[in-house]
């Protein structure tokens, strides 16, 4: 053996015991950033589109208060008492007469009973006011990744609508529930939720789904919310139109609209598509004196981003397949 390979000898015998964990870090090293970038490729931003207020809304609604009057002319006290009148019948002034009197007047106590049960049901406890009653509902459709148009027809609405008054809004509304509803083929899951509530809660309970579907976005990069537009540039933005983005199947897109409104609005438990589309014409119709407040949000919003399957089930388990 010559004196170059036993230099080469001595030196990869120096390395040797270095070699083991030299692997072992790059093996570390390659695990680790692949599930970093595979969790910063399933981040999405999202759009958004809302506005309205609960502060415009009337808080109570006055009831007047009116004394009764019987249908003979006569004028009893809302206190009630027995006055003169009520006794007649019982000292036997008028007579025959009294008879059919005691009828009409305990006819027309009855409804005062009645009017008082129903005036006193309709008001709270300040007493002459009434707390309007405030529907909150949710629908969300998951949608095929080839409804690009809507995508597309969504950032286009945020860029362009009025989202600073009643009639703005509720156009919103009609156009994102039609566009839903006139593509049924793109739909492959559904989800809803309704309740009712006064309207010192409402305004908590929508937030807390706004908030709950908004947290779900990486960044909102677009929105449009009483009337104030702005806009993100992100990587995927700047591939906007590339024919060659390829696709992988199984992708979706996710709309959501949250919906605060005066009145009842009872949607369907979602099982089948005829379900998701009645919930979006019952949403879809509301009218703009009764919208109080509205949230149109979507992801992802930049044109060339799609969820994966996965995704779907973990940020959105409670829809259903229709």
């Amino acid at each position: 053996m010559n004196r170059r390979d036993l230099m080469a000898k001595k030196r990869f015998a120096w390395l040797q015991p270095l070699l083991k964990p030299l692997v072992i870090f790059a093996l570390v090293f390659a695990l680790v950033f692949s599930h970093a970038s595979g969790a910063m490729a399933a981040m999405r931003g999202g759009g958004r589109i809302g506005g309205g207020g609960f502060r415009s809304a009337p808080s109570r609604s006055y009831t007047p208060s009116r004394p009764y009057s019987a249908p003979s002319g006569g004028y009893y006290p809302r206190g009630g008492g027995f006055g003169f009148p009520f006794l007649i019948p019982f000292f036997g002034f008028g007579g025959g007469f009294g008879g059919l009197f005691t009828l009409l007047l305990f006819g027309s106590l009855a409804s005062f009973l009645i009017r008082s049960f129903r005036n006193a049901s309709a008001t709270d406890e300040f007493g002459g006011y009434s707390a309007p009653t405030v529907s909150v509902a949710k629908v969300q459709v998951g949608l095929l990744a080839d409804a690009r148009q809507l995508q597309a027809d969504l950032n286009r609405l945020a860029q362009t609508a009025d989202t600073g008054s009643s009639a703005g809004l509720a156009k919103v509304l009609q156009e994102t529930s039609l566009a839903l509803t006139r593509h049924p083929e793109y739909w492959v899951y559904g989800g809803s939720e309704s309740s009712k509530t006064r309207l010192e809660s409402a305004e908590a309970q929508f937030n807390r789904l706004a908030l709950t579907e908004r947290s779900k976005f990486s960044g909102e990069t677009l929105s449009n919310v009483n009337s104030q537009i702005q806009q993100a540039t992100t990587a995927a933005a700047l591939l906007e139109g590339d024919a060659a983005l390829a696709e992988a199947p199984g992708e979706y897109l996710v709309v959501t609209l949250v919906v605060a409104a005066q009145g009842e609005m009872d949607l369907p438990k979602i099982n089948s598509s005829e379900d998701l589309r009645r919930a979006l014409n019952t949403v879809g119709s509301v009218a703009s004196d009764r919208l109080l407040a509205l949230e149109v949000l979507w992801t992802p919003q930049a044109e060339g981003e799609t969820l994966s399957a996965e995704d779907v089930v973990a940020e959105y388990p409670d829809l259903r397949l229709v």
